[in-house]
């Protein structure tokens, strides 16, 4: 089964991402920072390439979109949130709020809302996918309020773990050593063991920061891992090939 991780920047590089979607072949694809309208889906459209637009181009037959905050736009409103797209039929999906709850008509302001959950989606052949747009903070290395939400984090996935393999995919806005990462350490992070040295693109800023994640559990036989090399936003993708 290969999965794809990617952040998607709201689809600003439209042209690149979608060619990258009509052309690639993924089981699974995780993706956070998607737009999506159901009341004012034909505005939504024309300023961003939204859910429904990655879903028709990527021909994945099974997704999920899981909204974290809304906000008003031409009479309606549009959702921010991560999307789960999967060849595998989707059996079942649930959302778990690790950092404040779903805001609706949010405003940002200085800094990105972090109201973040994890998604997940059981799949018919057994595998466990959860997805997780990490608590922000301007350091890598994440504070204090970092710590409590990934051990929210950490909370929700353990009893997955449990259940069956689980394939843990987010940007979480922090680098493995930071201290919140410690409430993942029942996982394997395959960023680290890989030694990624950077998952951000330069397209937004200089950086070089590790800071998308592919997690598996015991569960997990780990094929094939890697950064996606083309530049379809400013993040690259995380690809991994994984057998159950």
């Amino acid at each position: 089964m290969k999965v794809l991780q990617l952040n998607v920047w709201m689809g600003r590089l439209e042209g690149d991402l979608r060619r990258f979607l009509e052309s690639c072949d993924y089981d699974v694809i995780c993706m956070q920072e998607v737009v999506h309208s159901d009341n004012a889906a034909e505005h939504v459209g024309r300023l961003f390439y939204d859910a429904a637009q990655i879903i028709r181009d990527s021909k994945m037959p099974y997704h999920k979109f899981f909204a974290n905050w809304s906000s008003k736009i031409a009479n309606g409103t549009m959702d921010m949130g991560n999307l789960i797209l999967s060849k595998i039929p989707i059996v079942s999906t649930e959302q778990i709020f690790t950092w404040g709850e779903y805001l609706p008509d949010d405003v940002l302001v200085a800094q990105p809302t972090n109201a973040s959950a994890v998604d997940i989606a059981r799949l018919e052949n057994g595998v466990i996918i959860a997805t997780h747009h990490g608590y922000w903070d301007k350091s890598p290395v994440g504070n204090e309020k970092t710590i409590e939400a990934f051990s929210n984090v950490g909370k929700v996935l353990t009893p997955l773990a449990e259940e069956g393999p689980l394939v843990v995919c987010g940007d979480f806005n922090i680098i493995y050593d930071s201290p919140a990462f410690r409430s993942l350490d029942f996982l394997r992070d395959l960023t680290n063991e890989y030694k990624i040295e950077t998952t951000l693109s330069g397209r937004k800023v200089p950086f070089k920061v590790p800071c998308d994640h592919i997690l598996v559990n015991d569960k997990v036989k780990v094929l094939d891992f890697g950064v996606v090399s083309e530049v379809v936003s400013d993040h690259f993708g995380l690809q991994a090939e994984v057998e159950i």
